[in-house]
C-alpha cells in the first residue's frame, strides 16, 4: 500500500471508532440524571458499596472501625449558565468513550496488525482482551477504592472553621476523571512493559534496579490520594506495587521468549531471509 492508502485506511478506522463512541454516548446524554446521580456522585452517597464492604472487611480482620469510612457531606453548586449542559456533554462523551474502549483499541490493532510479523502476532495472541481487561480492572480498582477516601478524604479537610467546604460540579467531574482513567492507564504497565521488554528498551534488570525508586513513587502516590493513616495507605499500595512485581516477571518472561528465539536453529526459509 502507498502511503496514501495508509491514510486512508486509518481514516476508516477512525471514523469507526468514533461511531462507536458516538453510539454510546447518546446512552450517555439520555441517562445523564441516573448515571450522575448513582455513579459519578455515587462516592458521596451514604449506600455506595464500598463503605459497606470496607467496613466488613476491617471488622472481619479484627480491626474494628479503623476501615469504616463515614461519608462526608458534599454540596455542589454551578455558577456557570451554560454549566449543567456543558457537564451532560462531557459525561456521554466519557460514557461513549468508557464503553467503545474495547471496540476502539480493536480497530487501532487492525490497522498496526498487519505490519508485524508472523512471530510478533503469536506474541500478541488475546491482546485486545487483556488490554481491555487491565483498562476496566483498573477503573474498577480507582472507582471502588481510591475515589472513597480521595474524595472524603479532600472534602472533610479543613484548615479554619471559618470557611464551609462548596464544590463546582465541574472540579468533581473533573477530579473522578482523573482518578479513574488515570488508573485504567496505569493498569496497562504490564501490558506496555511486556512490548518494550520485546523490543529491547526495558529489561527485567532495569525494573529490579530501580524497584525503590517505584516503591517510593508509589507510597507518595498513597500518601496523596489516602487520608494520613498508614492503614489505608497499605490498601492502595498493594496492589500498585504488586502491579510492579507482575511487570518484573512479565519483562522477564518476555526476554526468555526472545533469547530462547534467537538460540533456536533457523529454518532454511528464515536461513534465507536473515
Amino acid at each position: 500500500m502507498s502511503f496514501f492508502d495508509h491514510l486512508e485506511d486509518l481514516r476508516w478506522h477512525i471514523v469507526r471508532s468514533v461511531a462507536a463512541i458516538a453510539l454510546f454516548s447518546i446512552f450517555g446524554f439520555v441517562y445523564t440524571r441516573e448515571i450522575l446521580d448513582n455513579v459519578i456522585f455515587g462516592p458521596t452517597n451514604p449506600g455506595f458499596p464500598s463503605y459497606g464492604l470496607l467496613c466488613r472487611f476491617s471488622h472481619f480482620l479484627g480491626l474494628g472501625d479503623k476501615l469504616c469510612i463515614t461519608p462526608v457531606k458534599v454540596e455542589f453548586q454551578n455558577f456557570k449558565m451554560a454549566g449543567q449542559i456543558m457537564l451532560q456533554f462531557k459525561l456521554a462523551f466519557i460514557v461513549g468513550f468508557t464503553a467503545a474502549f474495547p471496540y476502539i483499541f480493536y480497530e487501532f490493532w487492525r490497522f498496526v496488525k498487519p505490519a508485524l510479523k508472523e512471530r510478533e502476532l503469536r506474541g500478541a495472541r488475546g491482546i485486545i482482551f487483556w488490554v481491555s481487561f487491565q483498562f476496566f480492572l483498573g477503573i474498577a480498582f480507582a472507582y471502588f477504592l481510591m475515589a472513597p477516601f480521595t474524595i472524603n478524604f479532600l472534602a472533610g479537610y479543613t484548615v479554619t472553621d471559618k470557611a464551609v467546604n462548596q464544590f463546582f460540579m465541574d472540579d468533581y467531574f473533573a477530579l473522578m476523571t482523573q482518578i479513574v482513567f488515570g488508573m485504567g492507564v496505569l493498569f496497562e504497565l504490564p501490558i506496555l512493559v511486556y512490548f518494550l521488554s520485546k523490543v529491547g528498551l526495558i529489561t527485567p534488570e532495569f525494573l529490579r534496579a530501580y524497584r525503590r525508586h517505584a516503591i517510593v513513587v508509589i507510597l507518595v502516590l498513597a500518601a496523596v490520594i489516602t487520608p494520613p493513616d498508614v492503614i489505608d495507605q497499605l490498601i492502595v499500595f498493594v496492589p500498585l506495587y504488586l502491579l510492579y512485581e507482575i511487570s518484573i516477571f512479565i519483562s522477564r518472561k518476555a526476554v526468555r521468549q526472545m533469547e530462547e528465539r534467537d538460540n533456536r536453529p533457523l529454518a532454511d526459509d528464515e536461513e534465507e531471509w536473515s
